[in-house]
């Protein structure tokens, strides 16, 4: 199960809206794990509504009750059944931070892979090619207007996940994260490790990694002993990338333990990143950076940015660590 890191996604939902929209079948059939995900947010003192469209009929009314006994600080919203629900929940709520459909599929690529996150640009320009993603036929249509209240500015997130227990939880409180989050103004920062929660979310992180066999393991106490050398990229406050700064020479640093949270891929963020450390190593008076990586993406990602693959002899002590791992080169200003 992936882990929870309540503390820091909690200080960044605390004071904003959190809205759930789900249809009636999905919550009929998903209600004990909806609940349970909205007690979990009640308790983290986080403002919620929840907007569905049972039906106001007879065998709804033990549902309607469960409701009000189990989520006392939540608002619900009943939608008319012969009302569009998507063009009701959108029409009406752009007061909220955080918007979320909970559907019966995730929202995926031509390939069939689950897509962790889209500017809008990007989900409009793409989504001809997401097939079958949901069983509503209209939901194409759904995201174009999710996409033009997102650039008109009545909502700064919204996440499409499939319905399933801990769904909402594992979206909000996890690096992984469940469903497809679409948004545009994504504040980045890149700062030093400092505190004990830094240093969780670094571990989270490279964990992902780490079971990938493309990074290798760091312990707490290995982080905590050179936090100093540690560097995190925060988004909306939130931990999603890492760095370590490793020195080689008076002139030469090492970029290890590059990794970025997989919610995040595919938005720059390990542009941004490996910018930010560059950065940082000219500041400290470094000429040469080299990386070591076997991970085809992050391979991808260096050959885009200007670094070259080197064998050069003066790195043949720490190449010989890594045997059979590309080296590359950057060269600092």
């Amino acid at each position: 199960m992936p882990r929870l890191h309540i503390t820091a996604y909690t200080e960044a939902l605390r004071g904003r809206q959190v809205v759930i929209a789900c249809r009636e079948g999905i919550l009929r059939d998903h209600l004990a794990a909806v609940l349970a995900d909205l007690k979990f947010l009640q308790r983290q003192g986080i403002a919620t509504t929840l907007v569905h469209n049972m039906a106001n009929r007879f065998a709804n009314q033990q549902h309607f009750k469960r409701f009000a006994e189990r989520l006392p600080a939540t608002a619900i919203e009943r939608v008319p059944v012969d009302t569009d629900f998507y063009a009701h929940v959108l029409d009406h709520h752009t007061a909220a931070h955080k918007l979320i459909f909970l559907e019966r599929k995730a929202l995926c690529d031509a390939t069939g892979r689950r897509i962790n996150t889209l500017s809008t640009a990007t989900a409009q320009a793409a989504v001809s090619s997401y097939g079958d993603l949901i069983t509503n036929a209209n939901f194409k249509g759904i995201i174009h207007r999710i996409c033009q209240r997102i650039d008109g500015g009545d909502y700064d997130r919204v996440h499409i996940l499939p319905a399933s227990k801990h769904a909402i939880k594992h979206e909000l409180f996890t690096i992984e994260g469940s469903g497809t989050l679409i948004a545009n103004n994504f504040k980045e920062r890149f700062d030093p490790v400092h505190g004990p929660a830094d240093i969780d979310m670094v571990l989270g992180i490279l964990g992902l990694y780490k079971r990938k066999g493309y990074i290798k393991a760091r312990s707490r106490s290995y982080v905590a002993a050179r936090k100093e050398n540690f560097f995190i990229t925060r988004i909306d406050g939130i931990v999603v990338g890492c760095a370590e700064a490793l020195a080689v020479d008076t002139e030469t640093v090492e970029l290890g333990a590059l990794a970025i949270s997989t919610k995040f891929r595919n938005q720059r963020v390990g542009v941004f990143t490996v910018e930010a450390f560059v950065a940082a190593m000219e500041a400290r008076g470094y000429r040469r950076l080299i990386s070591l990586t076997n991970n085809p993406r992050l391979a991808a990602l260096y050959d885009r940015m200007g670094f070259t693959p080197t064998r050069d002899p003066a790195f043949a002590d720490r190449q010989a660590q890594s045997p059979g791992v590309q080296m590359y080169l950057y060269r600092l200003r």
